[in-house]
Protein backbone atom coordinates (compact mmCIF):
# COMPACT_ATOMS: atom_id res chain seq x y z
CA UNK A 1 0.00 0.00 0.00
CA UNK A 2 2.81 2.38 0.95
CA UNK A 3 4.63 1.62 -2.31
CA UNK A 4 1.42 2.32 -4.28
CA UNK A 5 0.98 5.69 -2.55
CA UNK A 6 4.57 6.63 -3.27
CA UNK A 7 4.10 5.71 -6.93
CA UNK A 8 0.93 7.82 -7.20
CA UNK A 9 2.65 10.75 -5.46
CA UNK A 10 5.62 10.54 -7.82
CA UNK A 11 3.29 10.55 -10.82
CA UNK A 12 1.47 13.60 -9.49
CA UNK A 13 4.72 15.45 -8.88
CA UNK A 14 6.01 14.57 -12.33
CA UNK A 15 2.76 15.77 -13.91
CA UNK A 16 2.89 19.02 -11.94
CA UNK A 17 6.48 19.63 -12.99
CA UNK A 18 5.61 19.03 -16.63
CA UNK A 19 2.70 21.47 -16.43
CA UNK A 20 4.87 24.05 -14.68
CA UNK A 21 7.61 23.83 -17.29
CA UNK A 22 7.25 26.74 -19.72
CA UNK A 23 6.39 25.82 -23.26
CA UNK A 24 8.78 26.98 -25.93
CA UNK A 25 7.27 29.50 -28.38
CA UNK A 26 6.79 28.14 -31.91
CA UNK A 27 9.58 28.87 -34.38
CA UNK A 28 8.10 27.72 -37.69
CA UNK A 29 4.68 29.39 -37.88
CA UNK A 30 2.77 29.16 -41.16
CA UNK A 31 -0.31 31.29 -41.79
CA UNK A 32 -3.05 30.11 -44.14
CA UNK A 33 -5.36 33.06 -43.65
CA UNK A 34 -5.14 36.78 -44.46
CA UNK A 35 -6.53 37.78 -41.08
CA UNK A 36 -3.98 35.57 -39.33
CA UNK A 37 -1.25 37.26 -41.38
CA UNK A 38 -2.10 40.65 -39.96
CA UNK A 39 -2.21 39.42 -36.38
CA UNK A 40 1.12 37.64 -36.78
CA UNK A 41 2.76 40.81 -38.09
CA UNK A 42 1.48 42.63 -35.00
CA UNK A 43 2.21 39.95 -32.40
CA UNK A 44 4.95 37.53 -33.49
CA UNK A 45 8.68 37.97 -33.88
CA UNK A 46 9.76 38.06 -37.50
CA UNK A 47 12.04 35.08 -36.90
CA UNK A 48 9.16 32.94 -35.64
CA UNK A 49 7.21 33.04 -38.92
CA UNK A 50 8.07 30.63 -41.72
CA UNK A 51 5.43 32.06 -44.06
CA UNK A 52 2.46 34.37 -44.34
CA UNK A 53 -0.02 33.97 -47.20
CA UNK A 54 0.56 35.63 -50.55
CA UNK A 55 -2.42 37.89 -49.78
CA UNK A 56 -0.54 39.59 -46.94
CA UNK A 57 1.46 41.71 -49.39
CA UNK A 58 -1.52 42.65 -51.58
CA UNK A 59 -2.26 46.37 -50.99
CA UNK A 60 -5.84 45.90 -52.18
CA UNK A 61 -6.54 43.38 -49.42
CA UNK A 62 -4.02 43.68 -46.62
CA UNK A 63 -3.71 46.44 -44.04
CA UNK A 64 -0.07 45.41 -43.48
CA UNK A 65 0.96 45.04 -47.14
CA UNK A 66 4.02 47.28 -46.92
CA UNK A 67 5.50 45.51 -43.92
CA UNK A 68 4.51 42.04 -45.14
CA UNK A 69 6.67 42.43 -48.26
CA UNK A 70 9.67 41.80 -46.01
CA UNK A 71 8.22 38.52 -44.69
CA UNK A 72 8.31 35.11 -46.44
CA UNK A 73 5.06 33.87 -47.93
CA UNK A 74 3.35 30.73 -49.19
CA UNK A 75 0.61 30.04 -51.70
CA UNK A 76 -0.79 27.47 -49.28
CA UNK A 77 -0.42 24.28 -51.32
CA UNK A 78 -0.21 21.21 -49.11
CA UNK A 79 3.22 20.24 -50.44
CA UNK A 80 4.58 23.75 -49.89
CA UNK A 81 3.30 23.85 -46.33
CA UNK A 82 4.82 20.46 -45.57
CA UNK A 83 8.20 21.58 -46.94
CA UNK A 84 8.18 24.52 -44.50
CA UNK A 85 8.13 22.07 -41.56
CA UNK A 86 5.76 24.19 -39.44
CA UNK A 87 5.31 23.73 -35.72
CA UNK A 88 2.20 25.93 -35.77
CA UNK A 89 -0.36 26.38 -38.56
CA UNK A 90 -2.75 29.22 -37.89
CA UNK A 91 -5.98 30.46 -39.38
CA UNK A 92 -6.53 27.34 -41.48
CA UNK A 93 -9.98 27.37 -43.05
CA UNK A 94 -11.82 24.06 -43.39
CA UNK A 95 -10.81 23.32 -46.98
CA UNK A 96 -7.13 24.02 -46.38
CA UNK A 97 -7.17 21.96 -43.19
CA UNK A 98 -8.69 19.03 -45.12
CA UNK A 99 -6.03 19.35 -47.82
CA UNK A 100 -3.19 19.33 -45.28
CA UNK A 101 -4.53 16.49 -43.12
CA UNK A 102 -3.28 13.66 -45.39
CA UNK A 103 0.27 14.97 -45.09
CA UNK A 104 0.27 14.02 -41.40
CA UNK A 105 1.81 17.16 -39.98
CA UNK A 106 1.96 15.52 -36.58
CA UNK A 107 4.50 17.99 -35.23
CA UNK A 108 2.38 21.02 -36.07
CA UNK A 109 -0.32 22.45 -33.86
CA UNK A 110 -3.28 23.91 -35.76
CA UNK A 111 -5.55 26.69 -34.53
CA UNK A 112 -8.40 28.58 -36.16
CA UNK A 113 -9.16 32.23 -35.49
CA UNK A 114 -12.38 33.21 -33.71
CA UNK A 115 -14.90 35.04 -35.89
CA UNK A 116 -13.91 38.73 -35.97
CA UNK A 117 -17.13 40.57 -36.82
CA UNK A 118 -17.07 42.86 -33.79
CA UNK A 119 -14.72 44.20 -31.14
CA UNK A 120 -15.26 41.19 -28.91
CA UNK A 121 -14.33 38.82 -31.71
CA UNK A 122 -11.27 40.88 -32.61
CA UNK A 123 -10.06 40.84 -29.02
CA UNK A 124 -10.59 37.08 -28.76
CA UNK A 125 -8.56 36.59 -31.95
CA UNK A 126 -5.76 38.78 -30.59
CA UNK A 127 -5.67 36.83 -27.32
CA UNK A 128 -5.69 33.51 -29.22
CA UNK A 129 -2.81 34.43 -31.51
CA UNK A 130 -0.76 36.18 -28.82
CA UNK A 131 -0.96 33.09 -26.60
CA UNK A 132 -0.20 30.73 -29.48
CA UNK A 133 2.97 32.59 -30.50
CA UNK A 134 4.15 32.96 -26.91
CA UNK A 135 3.63 36.71 -26.47
CA UNK A 136 0.44 37.17 -24.42
CA UNK A 137 1.65 40.53 -23.07
CA UNK A 138 1.81 41.91 -26.59
CA UNK A 139 -1.79 40.89 -27.07
CA UNK A 140 -2.84 42.75 -23.95
CA UNK A 141 -0.98 45.87 -25.11
CA UNK A 142 -2.55 45.67 -28.56
CA UNK A 143 -6.05 45.38 -27.09
CA UNK A 144 -5.39 48.30 -24.73
CA UNK A 145 -4.16 50.44 -27.62
CA UNK A 146 -7.20 49.58 -29.73
CA UNK A 147 -9.56 50.44 -26.90
CA UNK A 148 -7.78 53.75 -26.35
CA UNK A 149 -7.98 54.60 -30.06
CA UNK A 150 -11.71 53.82 -30.10
CA UNK A 151 -12.30 55.93 -27.00
CA UNK A 152 -10.42 58.84 -28.60
CA UNK A 153 -12.94 58.95 -31.46
CA UNK A 154 -15.46 60.57 -29.13
CA UNK A 155 -19.25 60.57 -29.19
CA UNK A 156 -20.81 58.71 -32.15
CA UNK A 157 -21.68 61.32 -34.79
CA UNK A 158 -24.23 59.21 -36.69
CA UNK A 159 -27.17 60.06 -34.42
CA UNK A 160 -29.22 57.11 -35.64
CA UNK A 161 -29.21 58.07 -39.30
CA UNK A 162 -29.40 55.36 -41.93
CA UNK A 163 -26.38 54.40 -44.03
CA UNK A 164 -25.82 51.71 -46.64
CA UNK A 165 -22.56 49.96 -47.45
CA UNK A 166 -22.95 49.75 -51.21
CA UNK A 167 -20.51 47.88 -53.43
CA UNK A 168 -19.87 47.05 -57.07
CA UNK A 169 -22.69 45.30 -58.90
CA UNK A 170 -25.19 46.59 -56.35
CA UNK A 171 -24.07 44.41 -53.43
CA UNK A 172 -25.29 45.51 -50.02
CA UNK A 173 -23.42 44.51 -46.85
CA UNK A 174 -25.81 43.46 -44.13
CA UNK A 175 -26.04 42.49 -40.50
CA UNK A 176 -23.58 40.37 -38.58
CA UNK A 177 -20.62 41.76 -40.51
CA UNK A 178 -17.61 43.81 -39.53
CA UNK A 179 -18.85 46.79 -41.56
CA UNK A 180 -22.24 46.59 -39.85
CA UNK A 181 -20.46 46.75 -36.49
CA UNK A 182 -18.36 49.72 -37.63
CA UNK A 183 -21.46 51.65 -38.69
CA UNK A 184 -23.20 50.93 -35.38
CA UNK A 185 -20.13 52.11 -33.47
CA UNK A 186 -20.30 55.55 -35.11
CA UNK A 187 -24.06 55.77 -34.52
CA UNK A 188 -25.30 54.83 -37.99
CA UNK A 189 -28.13 52.38 -38.68
CA UNK A 190 -27.37 49.91 -41.45
CA UNK A 191 -30.00 50.09 -44.21
CA UNK A 192 -29.65 46.33 -44.67
CA UNK A 193 -30.64 45.86 -41.03
CA UNK A 194 -33.68 48.05 -41.46
CA UNK A 195 -34.68 46.08 -44.57
CA UNK A 196 -34.08 42.73 -42.85
CA UNK A 197 -31.39 41.73 -45.34
CA UNK A 198 -28.81 38.93 -44.80
CA UNK A 199 -25.06 39.58 -44.51
CA UNK A 200 -24.78 39.97 -48.29
CA UNK A 201 -27.52 40.75 -50.79
CA UNK A 202 -28.15 42.94 -53.81
CA UNK A 203 -30.14 46.16 -53.97
CA UNK A 204 -31.00 47.82 -57.25
CA UNK A 205 -30.41 51.49 -57.94
CA UNK A 206 -34.16 52.00 -57.97
CA UNK A 207 -34.54 50.35 -54.56
CA UNK A 208 -31.73 52.48 -53.19
CA UNK A 209 -33.39 55.59 -54.60
CA UNK A 210 -36.59 54.69 -52.77
CA UNK A 211 -34.73 53.98 -49.52
CA UNK A 212 -32.77 57.26 -49.67
CA UNK A 213 -30.27 56.60 -46.84
CA UNK A 214 -28.55 59.58 -45.26
CA UNK A 215 -25.13 58.21 -46.26
CA UNK A 216 -23.53 55.70 -48.57
CA UNK A 217 -20.44 53.91 -47.26
CA UNK A 218 -18.25 52.73 -50.13
CA UNK A 219 -14.83 51.30 -50.90
CA UNK A 220 -12.25 54.03 -51.45
CA UNK A 221 -11.23 52.74 -54.86
CA UNK A 222 -14.78 53.24 -56.18
CA UNK A 223 -14.40 57.02 -56.09
CA UNK A 224 -13.68 56.85 -59.83
CA UNK A 225 -15.23 54.72 -62.53
CA UNK A 226 -12.92 51.90 -63.60
CA UNK A 227 -15.37 49.26 -64.87
CA UNK A 228 -19.06 48.49 -65.21
CA UNK A 229 -19.32 47.61 -61.54
CA UNK A 230 -18.06 50.99 -60.39
CA UNK A 231 -19.97 52.85 -63.11
CA UNK A 232 -23.25 51.91 -61.43
CA UNK A 233 -22.08 53.65 -58.27
CA UNK A 234 -21.90 56.94 -60.19
CA UNK A 235 -25.29 56.63 -61.90
CA UNK A 236 -27.49 59.76 -61.88
CA UNK A 237 -30.24 57.83 -60.10
CA UNK A 238 -27.91 57.06 -57.22
CA UNK A 239 -26.55 60.62 -57.18
CA UNK A 240 -30.11 61.89 -56.86
CA UNK A 241 -30.82 59.57 -53.92
CA UNK A 242 -27.55 60.13 -52.07
CA UNK A 243 -25.48 63.05 -53.41
CA UNK A 244 -21.70 62.54 -53.63
CA UNK A 245 -21.24 64.88 -50.65
CA UNK A 246 -22.87 62.20 -48.48
CA UNK A 247 -20.52 59.39 -49.54
CA UNK A 248 -18.18 57.94 -46.92
CA UNK A 249 -15.14 56.07 -48.26
CA UNK A 250 -13.11 53.40 -46.46
CA UNK A 251 -10.13 51.59 -48.00
CA UNK A 252 -11.01 47.93 -48.52
CA UNK A 253 -7.96 46.61 -46.60
CA UNK A 254 -9.40 48.15 -43.42
CA UNK A 255 -12.63 46.14 -43.69
CA UNK A 256 -11.50 42.73 -44.97
CA UNK A 257 -10.34 41.53 -41.55
CA UNK A 258 -11.16 42.37 -37.99
CA UNK A 259 -7.84 43.23 -36.40
CA UNK A 260 -5.55 46.07 -35.40
CA UNK A 261 -6.81 48.20 -38.33
CA UNK A 262 -10.37 48.20 -36.95
CA UNK A 263 -9.96 51.35 -34.86
CA UNK A 264 -8.44 53.19 -37.82
CA UNK A 265 -11.46 52.31 -39.99
CA UNK A 266 -13.93 53.46 -37.34
CA UNK A 267 -12.04 56.72 -36.82
CA UNK A 268 -12.03 57.38 -40.57
CA UNK A 269 -15.76 56.70 -40.81
CA UNK A 270 -16.57 58.98 -37.87
CA UNK A 271 -14.39 61.79 -39.24
CA UNK A 272 -16.18 61.67 -42.60
CA UNK A 273 -19.63 61.77 -40.98
CA UNK A 274 -18.58 64.87 -39.04
CA UNK A 275 -17.10 66.44 -42.18
CA UNK A 276 -20.31 65.82 -44.11
CA UNK A 277 -22.33 67.45 -41.33
CA UNK A 278 -20.07 70.49 -41.36
CA UNK A 279 -20.77 70.89 -45.07
CA UNK A 280 -24.44 71.07 -44.18
CA UNK A 281 -27.45 69.82 -46.14
CA UNK A 282 -27.02 69.37 -49.88
CA UNK A 283 -29.42 70.13 -52.66
CA UNK A 284 -30.93 67.13 -54.45
CA UNK A 285 -29.25 66.27 -57.72
CA UNK A 286 -31.50 66.84 -60.74
CA UNK A 287 -31.66 63.92 -63.16
CA UNK A 288 -33.55 65.76 -65.92
CA UNK A 289 -32.94 69.13 -67.58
Amino acid sequence: MRRHLLTVLAAILASSSAEAAPRQPPRRIVSLDLCADQLLVALADRGQVAALTEWARDPDLSAVADEARRWPFTRRSAEEVMALRPDLVIGAPFRTRAAIAPLQLAAAAMIDLPVQNDVGGIERAIVTVAAAVGHPARGKRLIAAMRADLAAIGPPPGRGRVAAYYQRQGYLTGTGTLVDDMMARVGLVNLARRLGRPPLSTLSLEEMALARPAFLVMEADTRVTTDRGTAALHHPVLDAAVPPARRLYIPQPLTVCGGPAYARAVALLAAQVRAADRRGPVRPVRTTP
